[in-house]
């Protein structure tokens, strides 16, 4: 499976670095490149790429806001990855609510880089579970709602699935660990996904912590 990637950055030296990383691999290409995030949809438009490397800080329209007009625009849209410099950044949490699918450090080792294009392209595992979780603690509080994710109704199956998509486990890994068909648990992951009215993995997960269903100590 060949995979596509947009990037963007407003420095062209980071793009060209990217762009030779991604390019080197016989299965990813970059067919498209944006300086700004106001640049990023019409260039998605035209090259309807698979996975889009999102810089979180640009000077006119920002990674954040990039995010949301590309997810709000386009059915379907691409999965997006966040790059930044800072790990504790408050702007690479906002784009993980917006509907990124995961985030990269500028210093990331290139076969990291790789791997993580892959990995949510995939979306079946969480990426950097982790950080994900020090990003909520930091962010999100640790108080649980009122109500945690009682409302969504989840089965006590997929509130097992939940737990365990939040731990970083992939589908085949969650089938093994509650003895169950791999084909059973893409199920109970798309109902979780549809009934948080996430649209991957990382939104079902922040939301989880968010609620306090997920411990985040």
């Amino acid at each position: 499976m060949n995979l596509s990637v947009v990037v963007v950055d407003d420095e062209p030296l980071i793009r060209s670095g990217l762009r030779a990383i991604i390019n080197a691999e016989p299965d990813l290409t970059v067919v498209g490149e944006a300086g700004d995030g106001a640049e990023v949809l019409p260039v998605v438009r035209r090259t309807g790429p698979d996975v889009v490397l999102m810089d979180v800080r640009m000077p006119a329209v920002d990674g954040i806001q990039a995010t949301r007009l590309l997810l709000e625009s386009l059915d379907p849209a691409p999965r997006v990855l966040v790059v930044t410099t800072f790990e504790n950044d408050d702007y690479v949490y906002e784009a993980l609510r917006a509907g990124a699918s995961g985030f990269l450090l500028k210093r990331t080792p290139p076969d990291d880089i790789i791997a993580a294009i892959r990995t949510v392209a995939r979306s079946e595992s969480l990426l950097f579970p982790e950080a994900i979780r020090a990003l909520a603690l930091v962010h999100a509080g640790s108080q649980p709602g009122p109500t945690g994710l009682d409302e969504f109704q989840l089965t006590e199956r997929e509130q097992e699935v939940l737990r365990l998509m939040a731990r970083g486990l992939s589908n085949a890994e969650i089938a093994a660990e509650l003895i169950l068909g791999v084909q059973t648990v893409k199920t109970h992951v798309a109902n979780v996904l549809a009934k948080l009215n996430a649209r991957d993995r990382t939104q079902a997960v922040i939301r989880a912590y968010e609620s306090g269903f997920v411990p985040l100590r």
